[in-house]
């Protein structure tokens, strides 16, 4: 398989891109490092998804500076929609293109040590906490091909670190609008726990671009230390003509805990990966993701947890809607390494296909290579129940309204588990959008 992803960027434009943000000299040096290693890497492989013709190299890096926004009132009406403007949140950051426009954070986390800022502003102001978990952890830049571009070419994300016993009680959110069809989004995202603290992290990525291509190459790294909590929440809503790969790795020490809970409402070609490393004892992380696929797109969604720690505990909840000629791979994978003794990893995946010509694939993948553990797996593929459709219909319900029901209550486990009512309000319109 061959992808071209040659871009016309080389070492003098990474280092002047590096100079122009006042980068750090690792930074600039990891970019680089990154840069020379892309052409010589393959891409991902993944599984029963051709992406030789997916536009991974078309785009434009840079944008120009977008004016900043002194009232979230002034947003887009569907950027406003994940935004509670009646109550309007204290603690949140708009990335318009790759600059801030919007940000804010309680007077009082700040005084907690708490940091919630973009990621150029958290290299310069706090380099050295940044090159300690930057692409260390959680993802290597050398893994392939897609994981290089990203470290040489970086061009915006955010930073949240949250010190040592802190508990935030009110949702981090994070909106990062792609307002340039053109430019491409190379987003990384780092957010650490430090021992004993907690917080819930919630991101919404929006673009408005139906007939331009371009890319999103974005990296999440989520680091809980030991009996830290995370709560992370995403909704991804990327337009027809951006192809999307997104990586998003957890790493848990001992007793800590990271909860995903996922909306994949993309229109474009998208590879999704949502891995998590459960390293210390009574390590817990639950993922729950919800896909809808339309139109011609083609999609790969693999979630997957791996054991470490001994008495560590992993769920993998999938749930994807499929139409029109659409297809999808859902690979749940748990991974029980050797020494993980009293370990438990389940996982469901469920395809519910609204079309003959849609296609969608469960595989669910255990690796066991421990005794004591128990382990289980459940997926399935079919259409919508019409004993259920019968039950609505018998109750006086039109078809086309109780199949409606059926689909909301087929993705609700995952939807009702955003911690924000707007966004939780925002992924159910996406789902109505989506399927009708």
């Amino acid at each position: 398989m061959t992808v071209d992803t040659k871009v016309p960027y080389d070492n003098e434009y990474i280092n002047q891109f590096s100079q122009a943000n006042n980068e750090p000299d690792w930074m600039r040096e990891l970019r680089l490092q990154a840069l020379k290693q892309a052409d010589a890497l393959e891409p991902p492989k993944p599984d029963k998804t051709r992406i030789d013709k997916w536009n991974f190299s078309h785009f434009k890096h840079d944008a120009v500076d977008a004016d900043k926004i002194t009232s979230l009132h002034n947003v887009p009406a569907d950027i406003q929609d994940v935004l509670d403007l009646d109550n309007v949140p204290e603690n949140v950051l708009v990335q318009r293109n790759h600059m801030v426009a919007y940000a804010s954070l309680k007077q009082e986390l700040k005084d907690k040590g708490v940091i919630f800022t973009d990621i150029f502003s958290a290299l310069r102001d706090h380099g050295e906490l940044v090159k300690r978990y930057y692409m260390q952890d959680a993802v290597s830049f050398d893994e392939h091909r897609f994981t290089a571009l990203h470290a040489a070419l970086m061009n915006g994300g955010v930073f949240v670190y949250v010190p040592k016993n802190v508990q935030i009680e009110e949702p981090l959110q994070v909106i990062f609008w792609q307002e340039d069809p053109e430019t491409a989004m190379f987003n990384h995202v780092l957010v650490v726990a430090e021992e004993n603290s907690s917080m819930t992290y919630v991101e919404n990525y929006a673009s408005h671009n139906d007939e331009t291509e371009t890319v999103a190459n974005i990296v999440t790294e989520v680091i809980a230390h030991d009996n830290a909590q995370i709560s992370f929440g995403g909704v991804d809503n990327f337009s027809a003509g951006t192809t999307t790969y997104v990586n998003r790795r957890g790493v848990a020490y001992r007793d800590a805990r990271i909860e995903w809970a996922l909306g994949q409402m993309n229109d474009g070609n998208t590879i999704s990966e949502n891995v998590t490393h459960l390293i210390g004892e009574n390590a817990v992380s639950n993922a729950k993701t919800v896909s809808v696929g339309r139109g011609k797109q083609s999609q790969n969604f693999t979630a997957e947890i791996v054991h470490f720690g001994k008495e560590s505990e992993g769920h993998i909840l999938q749930h994807g809607v499929m139409r029109d000629r659409s297809t999808s791979i859902f690979n749940g994978i748990g991974k029980i390494e050797h020494g993980a003794t009293k370990s438990k990893a389940e996982q469901e995946s469920r395809v519910l296909m609204l079309s003959e010509k849609a296609r969608g694939d469960a595989n669910p993948i255990l690796l066991i290579d421990e005794d004591d553990v128990e382990a289980g797996h459940a997926a399935s593929v079919g259409r919508v129940d019409p004993l259920q459709l019968y039950y609505l219909m018998s109750r006086g319900i039109s078809r086309a309204e109780a199949e409606r029901l059926i689909i909301h209550g087929f993705l609700a486990p995952v939807v009702k588990q955003l911690p924000i009512e707007s966004v939780k309000n925002q992924l159910t319109q996406l789902i109505e959008r989506k399927v009708y």
